[in-house]
């Protein structure tokens, strides 16, 4: 499917501030937190204060102070000093934890494989692979080539050669000391590697060409602000986007690789502001699609891959709120799109429905209808092959694949005329990725599975003979450190007749061996519990409401907690495994995880309904999941804390402001915190694109809306806060590093001397939006989170 990568920050009329209060829990709300922990420690020096300069901003007849607004110019000296200082306050505050934390890494550190690898993927003659070797921290691309060989005796056989490094992340990393990798691709021949590397946390991502024959890098002029890459069918000639000042892809340029890049030819150029440029290729291989993106409009243009400079060739014109995505699939071009049609009766109007057309008829007003879905199931995305399409479901909320034959005919009402596949899925709370899947020919589709309680696993599906093979799991956590753990191939209803379809094996799956039994999907469910709730919102909507805990370690009414959300782009709440988290639950702590209104996992109507003026809603949706793990005795009531990354921050600032007391922690990572003012101004990055998402503060209506719940413009005065930890990253393009050292002053200014100081600032000074560092790295960046959470609710020893 052809999707653009936006950059991210990742109804029912508001009620009125005054409702909003009384619903807040009222027990500690008069005392200070300090003076609720005895047992805390705090430094003995004051928290950094920074100087505030007078500034007055009206808008819309509302008028502002902002006397920290001096802070998003990052060049001022007072500013870098001010985060220095707070970084040297954070690690006094932090000193007490040093010995935990410790403990946490360890931990964390023996539950990661020494070594980790990928089963390797079958693309062309080549098996490509990623591997991390032992004591580094970052992946490695590799490749072995496959010759298949006659022998006078033996017939046909297979000779693998030696493995070659394609792409190693670590070398990187020394040369710059950091490392952020934003796409990788292969030319069709497999002769050149085009990646682009982000030096610095930026995300201003150089151009690298490198020819996998000599493994040297092809010199040539620097490029930079390169987003995305699509290569031609005669593999040197290249595709790319180029991001304008605000890191909008609005360019797309075409290079031969085997020149120094001065003849490089812009071939499109998008001029509306709202709107991202996107290339890819169809699956085939046979054309470049260039998409040009809006939050929520979509507009495609195709040229013959085998003649690169030809004319390009659009698809419909633009229309607010419709959206198409491509695929090619002998001679029809086969789009997913939500464009209003009164041709199917049976479509509800929301989501998308497949149509195709000749490729010659690419610009008639009238495409094919294939299908629609059923009105409780969605379309989130596509992957074509030449016998075969993959389509990613979602049926009230739980993921769904299935394979439909191709070619396919024209007009089946409903998807089940066309005998669809659905692929056997764990119970549990699943999330399902797409392998990298590159070989067009290939009958096996392969997928990672993983939920809260499931380790990662790779799945192959032979979609020609619908069976199915574990792959690999990772095991270390589960008894068996070994993480090859191929099964044999599985009939989808574990059926004895199926046994007749392995006469049929193609040269991948030789070893594969068909069991009549249906393997049981391995997981941590005996030692931890996965339970999904629903929980009644403000206006009586259902929020689903994950939550995970220990067997043996979690206690009724008394277990402290942690409430995470995000809720914004129709993006899903990532609940995927992560081994981390067992390092808090084995000390009794809950976990769970709020899809509030705004975010994904549901039809598409669940994000509109949590955007602009309805933002309030998703503020709602998490502050109601937090009162109902306290209520059902899931955590003790003054012992839980909120999480919120990136534009999800929005959620557990905005809870704070309107009811202080509900959370006794809570940890911002990135935030978005300063909407308001951010979205006001046209020269940062993503803020035209946000205008979609959040509103317009032009406008007069939206302006409101926003004032209502952004969390920097309402932060309450004389008021004891939750303890926080908030991260930035200085060279973050995304969200500014000045929006959490905002809040963190103005929360200090705000609030009694004896909570500012259980308000730590800490700012990476090196990496991006996404900080820095690899699999190590990151256990120390976590088990900082995790001491100040347990620092705070006084666990210490509860393991």
């Amino acid at each position: 499917m052809t999707t653009t990568s936006l950059l991210r920050r990742t109804t029912k009329s508001s009620p009125t501030i005054s409702s909003l209060l009384s619903l807040a829990i009222s027990s500690f709300s008069t005392k200070c937190f300090v003076r609720r922990t005895a047992s805390l420690s705090v430094p003995t020096e004051a928290p950094p204060v920074p100087k505030k300069i007078p500034f007055t901003v009206s808008t819309h007849g509302i008028t502002r102070q902002d006397p920290y607004r001096w802070m998003k110019n990052t060049d001022d000296t007072d500013f870098v000093d001010y985060l220095q200082r707070e970084n040297s306050y954070a690690q006094a505050f932090m000193a007490d934890t040093e010995a935990l934390r410790r403990d946490l890494v360890s931990e964390m550190k023996t539950r990661i494989p020494e070594e980790i690898f990928t089963p390797p993927e079958r693309w062309g003659p080549w098996l490509y692979r990623q591997y991390i070797p032992k004591g580094k921290e970052y992946p490695l691309l590799c490749r072995r080539l496959e010759k298949v060989e006659t022998n006078w005796l033996s017939g046909l056989f297979r000779r693998g050669e030696e493995e070659e490094v394609v792409l190693d992340w670590n070398q990187i990393a020394e040369q710059y000391g950091y490392v952020h990798i934003g796409v990788c691709r292969v030319s069709p021949d497999h002769n050149y590697l085009a990646y682009t590397v982000d030096p610095e946390g930026s995300e201003r991502f150089l151009l690298q060409i490198k020819d996998l024959r000599t493994g040297l890098l092809v010199p040539r002029l620097e490029v930079d602000g390169v987003v995305s890459l699509a290569w031609a069918l005669d593999g040197v000639t290249l595709f790319y986007t180029v991001a304008d000042e605000n890191q909008r892809p609005h360019r797309v340029v075409v290079t031969n690789v085997q020149s120094d890049g001065r003849d490089d030819t812009v071939v499109f150029t998008e001029k509306d502001s709202s709107f991202c440029v996107d290339i890819t290729t169809t699956k085939d291989g046979k054309f470049v699609t260039i998409n040009s993106n809006s939050r929520t409009s979509s507009e495609v243009y195709v040229v013959n891959a085998d003649k690169p400079m030809a004319d390009l060739r659009r698809t419909h014109e633009r229309v607010p709120g419709v959206q198409c995505f491509l695929e090619h699939h002998n001679g029809f071009f086969y789009i997913l799109t939500n464009s209003p049609s009164n041709a199917i009766s049976e479509w509800s109007g929301e989501g998308y429905y497949l149509t195709r057309c000749l490729v010659e008829e690419l610009e008639a007003s009238k495409w094919q209808i294939v299908f629609c879905p059923n009105d409780d199931v969605v379309i989130q995305d596509m992957d074509m092959f030449n016998d075969y399409l993959v389509l990613f479901l979602n049926k009230n909320g739980t993921p769904m694949l299935c394979s439909i034959d191709m070619p396919v005919k024209a007009y089946m009402k409903q998807m089940d005329d066309l005998n669809p596949w659905y692929f056997p899925l764990p119970a549990d709370q699943c999330s399902v990725a797409p392998g990298s899947n590159h070989n067009f020919q290939s009958s096996i589709y392969r997928v990672v599975l993983s939920s809260p309680v499931i380790p990662d696993t790779i799945v192959d599906y032979d979609v020609s003979r619908r069976l199915f093979s574990v792959v690999q799991q990772e095991r270390g956590v589960i008894g068996n450190s070994d993480s090859s753990t191929s099964t044999p191939w599985y009939p989808a209803d574990g059926s004895i007749e199926n046994r007749g379809q392995l006469d049929n094996r193609t040269s991948e799956e030789q070893d594969g061996q068909l069991d009549s039994r249906m393997p049981k999907w391995e997981g941590l469910s005996d030692a931890y519990v996965c339970e999904r709730q629903e929980v009644s919102s403000h206006d009586g909507v259902e929020v689903p409401l994950t939550i995970l805990y220990s067997r043996e370690a979690w206690k009724k009414s008394e277990s402290p907690g942690m409430l995470i959300g995000y809720g914004a782009y129709g993006e899903a709440l990532d609940k995927s495994w992560c081994t981390n988290r067992l390092s808090m639950l084995d000390r009794g702590w809950v976990i769970a995880f709020a899809d509030v209104r705004g975010g994904g996992g549901r039809d598409f109507s669940w994000h509109k309904s949590g955007t602009g003026s309805s933002k309030q809603n998703s503020i709602q949706d998490f502050i109601y999941s937090a009162n109902y793990l306290i209520e059902k005795g899931y955590v003790h009531r003054h012992h839980l804390a909120a999480v919120g990354y990136s534009a999800g921050a929005i959620l557990p600032a905005a809870a704070m402001n309107m009811h202080p007391s509900l959370f006794r922690a809570a940890i911002l990572k990135v935030p978005f915190v300063d909407v308001l003012n951010t979205l006001s101004d046209s020269n940062l990055p993503l803020t035209l694109l946000d205008h979609e998402e959040f509103g317009n503060p032009d406008i007069q209506t939206d302006f409101r809306s926003i004032l209502s719940y952004s969390p920097y413009d309402n932060i309450r005065r004389d008021v004891c806060y939750p303890s926080m930890l908030v991260t930035t990253s200085f060279h973050d393009s995304r969200v500014g590093v000045w929006e959490g050292a905002k809040w963190v002053a103005k929360i200090r200014e705000s609030t009694c001397d004896d909570c500012s100081r259980a308000v730590i600032l800490r700012t990476n000074m090196n990496g991006g939006h996404f900080g820095e560092g690899g699999r190590y790295a990151q256990c120390e960046e976590t088990a900082f989170d995790y001491a100040f959470l347990i620092k705070i609710m006084g666990h210490h020893n509860n393991r």
